[in-house]
């Protein structure tokens, strides 16, 4: 038997592909799967927006329902508020934030925070009602309640059990007041930003901090929380610890002694001296020296001199030279305490600070 020739093989492929051709033009043209101009093809539904997404081009609100029904978008089990909520950049930001972190077991949910809210879910009257609880500046919902929603998962830590009875609770504000939940950067909880958050109330310290000596706030070195709980402490003015001055020493830990000879002023407040916000004076001194040494050396041997005792000088021209210098610090520098170990009733309290 002869082989074929290559012509023959070739004409059978073309009759193949000829036959196949016709086959697949008549199958498209059959009524049942012809797209007539009056008719479109049904989409898939879409997957629900993810935060930080912008929804589908040509998509509505209308089929958020559709969408957000297959799954839950951020938190566990709010797939019913996504369901109307998805498109809402505002809403779905929180997905950005810690409250948003799906693998931390302690993660709330939207129900967590704004309550069942049966009647906003699934509305039956032409009126939608409002969540049970609202934090947004308008709202209604009681302070307390809504702090109580905050305080079910964060009374219990080191810097907020202390909230209840503290200046700010009793005053009225919600933790909102100061805090935002559905950002990924809320301005109260970052050091260069924060101060603008308590100036709003704060405004006599707003005018000290811009005042030519004053601390490091504006500058993004120092923050309000750096001295101060403002969900509550146990010391005075919201300190961060027992007492100002153990406060201050967390920074000025050289001022905190034990030294020979201790100022009792600075042992007591170191506010009696100090403008811890800002003042005009260099050093944060609510006066310049010696005013504001006056406050509590006046009277004592020459008048208006700081602490000159009785018989340190019995030469008038030298009390007043001391006077007319009005330099308290040129010889006593060490003002916050001394290891000088004279004393004596004659050199007490000049010798006290002398280096």
């Amino acid at each position: 038997m002869k082989p074929l020739s290559k012509k023959l093989v070739l004409y059978v492929a073309l009759g193949l592909l000829l036959f196949v051709s016709v086959s697949l033009a008549a199958d498209l043209n059959r009524p049942e799967t012809a797209v007539t101009p009056n008719t479109a093809p049904v989409a898939a539904p879409a997957e629900p927006a993810q935060p930080g997404e912008s929804p589908v081009p040509g998509s509505s609100p209308a089929a958020a329902p559709v969408a957000a029904a297959a799954k839950d978008a951020v938190l566990r089990g709010d797939a019913k508020c996504t369901a109307c909520h998805a498109y809402s950049e505002k809403v779905m930001a929180i997905g950005k934030t810690r409250h948003g972190v799906n693998a931390d077991g302690r993660t709330p949910t939207c129900t967590s925070c704004h309550g069942d809210s049966i009647g906003h879910a699934n509305p039956g009257g032409e009126a939608q009602a409002k969540p049970d609880r609202t934090f947004g500046l308008h709202t209604t919902t009681p302070a307390a309640e809504r702090n109580a929603a905050c305080l079910r998962c964060h009374q219990g830590d080191a810097k907020r059990y202390m909230w209840l009875g503290s200046a700010h609770e009793t005053r009225g504000l919600a933790c909102t007041s100061c805090h935002q939940i559905h950002i990924a950067h809320d301005p109260v909880r970052d050091k260069r930003t924060q101060p603008e958050v308590c100036f709003t109330c704060h405004k006599e310290q707003r005018a000290q901090v811009n005042k030519p000596s004053h601390h490091p706030i504006l500058e993004g070195k120092v923050s309000c929380s750096d001295c101060h709980n403002p969900h509550g402490s146990a010391g005075p003015k919201l300190m961060k610890r027992d007492s100002v001055v153990e406060t201050c020493y967390i920074c000025h830990m050289e001022k905190r002694g034990p030294f020979v000879h201790n100022h009792r002023p600075v042992s007591d407040d170191c506010t009696n001296c100090h403008m811890p916000h800002g003042t005009t004076a260099d050093n944060l001194l609510k006066a310049r020296p010696p005013l504001v040494c006056y406050q509590c050396h006046s009277g004592h041997g020459t008048p208006g001199v700081a602490g000159i005792a009785p018989g340190i000088t019995t030469a008038p021209k030298a009390n007043s030279f001391i006077e007319q210098g009005r330099g308290c610090l040129n010889c006593h520098t060490e003002i916050h305490g001394s290891n000088n170990p004279n004393g004596g009733q004659n050199l007490l309290p000049p010798t006290f600070f002398l280096r």
